[in-house]
């Protein structure tokens, strides 16, 4: 995840107020929410990210220079806590309860369905590219890795996405 010392590059500014706060918490809850679920498919686990993407933030208080530079930094721990999430020895040694997600139309529901059996990295970039619409360049900063890495996972990703409906 993203550390104090990683923080300290963004200037510290004081801590908001709780108007601020839940002002906030209202603007990014559901990016942070939806990014998190992608992430762990569980609503409870996603939950939990939640709440430790806003406690790392209001315990760091960072300033940025826009809102564009918030929003990825929120991003970016979202992924790092789902990352630290699946390297835990609880998770890698339970199995997990399956959740149902509702959509309206059947088609989206076989899509999440198939995405939710890809790999980590590939759910994460086709999450970032189609549902939060962010351009390769800004998955790549989110995530640490080059362009060219993003490109390829997307790539790959709609691969074996395409692949997986066609079998359905």
């Amino acid at each position: 995840g993203i550390s104090c010392r990683e923080v300290s590059v963004v200037k510290e500014q004081t801590l908001p107020s709780e108007e601020e706060r839940e002002m906030l918490v209202r603007q990014y809850s559901e990016l942070v929410y939806r990014l998190a679920f992608s992430q762990v498919r569980r609503r409870c686990d996603a939950e939990d990210i939640f709440q430790e993407v806003f406690l790392r933030y209001f315990r760091a208080c960072p300033r940025f220079e826009n809102e564009a530079h918030r929003k990825a930094w929120l991003m970016r721990v979202t992924v790092n806590c789902a990352k630290k999430y699946w390297a835990s020895a609880w998770v890698r040694r339970t199995v997990p309860l399956e959740e149902d997600v509702a959509f309206e139309m059947p088609e989206d529901q076989l899509l999440y369905e198939q995405l939710q059996m890809l790999p980590g990295k590939y759910r994460a970039v086709l999450h970032l590219f189609y549902y939060e619409e962010l351009s390769v360049e800004e998955i790549s900063r989110i995530l640490g890795q080059k362009p060219s890495t993003v490109r390829t996972q997307l790539t790959r990703g709609r691969r074996m996405l395409k692949k997986k409906l066609e079998e359905e």
